[in-house]
């Protein structure tokens, strides 16, 4: 397919085409790339209208359920919505589950509704390295909620926060010291944290942990100006605070717009999108240099044994390439 006829038929809402639009965009071949380059280059103005949602949570949390209850809700009410649910890669074998479709059952049958699982292939932050590519393929395609599901809380999972609008946090009630439970640097990067699995008689350890983290939140400098991160209790099994959950997503969308906030924040995600390509360049530039692929098994050879320290060896590959 051509770059045109790839581009029309996203834009007609061809699910067969936006599939392999995104495969496209997830190879690794240097063809597949500029293709979906130019691809990309023809839908740029069909981007950036859809509300890009992030949710993240310790494994166990009920990320998928809630998604699938949320997701639910949100096409019954009119809304198209895509999921990129983010799959973590093994280290040993390079392999990814992707079973996402099938613990969002409801969803996943849907019209409205587009669920892509895709494996991190080893990139840090709980997203892979086109997720920023994908969501604006899928906002192409007249999906007007995107919810980046990623794949568990950690140091690194702030990465996320960096591509979306709204960055919820998820979190277990009673699971005994609760502020232990997440770094504080995802409570400074959250919009919203929610105590999931608040049904039965987990409601009174939930409305106790919330307590715990208003009081957290209070002790820490918003990130923003017009929003202070809300703390709710939901249970995603049970379709319980799910509502309160989506009108704080739009109350933020509407506030932040109001303020330029918004509009601040999805330039700054373009330019962080650019850096991030251009550093995926580099080192494809610096792996293709026939002088630095002949020699830089050698360096990492000293390095490992102890001859040559990493700073010594950064300078000489830097060397190789005409950089130093």
């Amino acid at each position: 397919m051509s770059p045109a006829q790839y581009a029309e038929g996203i834009a007609n809402g061809d699910r067969a085409v936006l599939a392999r639009a995104i495969t496209l965009i997830e190879s690794t071949r240097p063809q597949h790339q500029q293709l979906a380059q130019q691809v990309l280059q023809l839908l740029m103005d069909s981007t950036g209208k859809a509300i890009r949602l992030g949710i993240t949570g310790v494994p166990g949390v009920g990320k998928s359920t809630t998604i699938d209850q949320l997701g639910v809700n949100l096409v019954e009410a009119g809304h198209k919505v895509a999921v990129l649910a983010v799959d973590p890669t093994s280290k040993r074998t390079g392999g990814s589950i992707l079973g996402d479709k099938t613990r969002m059952a409801r969803l996943a049958i849907h019209p409205d509704a587009f669920i892509r699982p895709s494996p991190t292939s080893g990139t840090l932050g709980g997203v892979t390295r086109k997720t920023r590519e994908t969501m604006a393929l899928v906002e192409a395609a007249g999906f007007d909620v995107i919810i980046v599901e990623t794949v568990g809380v950690g140091q690194s999972e702030v990465a996320v926060a960096d591509m979306v609008d709204f960055f919820l946090v998820l979190l277990l009630p009673g699971g005994g010291d609760d502020l232990q439970g997440i770094k504080k640097g995802i409570i400074e990067i959250a919009d919203m944290i929610a105590i999931n699995k608040a049904d039965g008689e987990n409601v009174t350890r939930a409305k106790s942990a919330a307590a715990e983290y208003r009081n957290a939140l209070h002790i820490l400098a918003p990130k923003s100006a017009t929003w202070s991160p809300p703390v709710i209790t939901i249970s995603g099994a049970h379709n319980t605070g799910l509502e309160d959950l989506w009108a704080k997503v739009m109350q933020h969308r509407d506030l932040t717009r109001a303020s330029g906030e918004f509009a601040a924040r999805r330039q700054a995600q373009a330019v962080e999108w650019m850096r991030d390509m251009l550093q995926a360049r580099l080192m494809a530039a610096l792996k293709a240099n026939p002088e630095v692929a002949r020699e830089l098994p050698l360096i990492e050879a000293e390095v490992r044994c102890g001859r040559l320290i990493p700073t010594v060896a950064v300078e000489r590959v830097m060397k190789l390439m005409g950089m130093s």
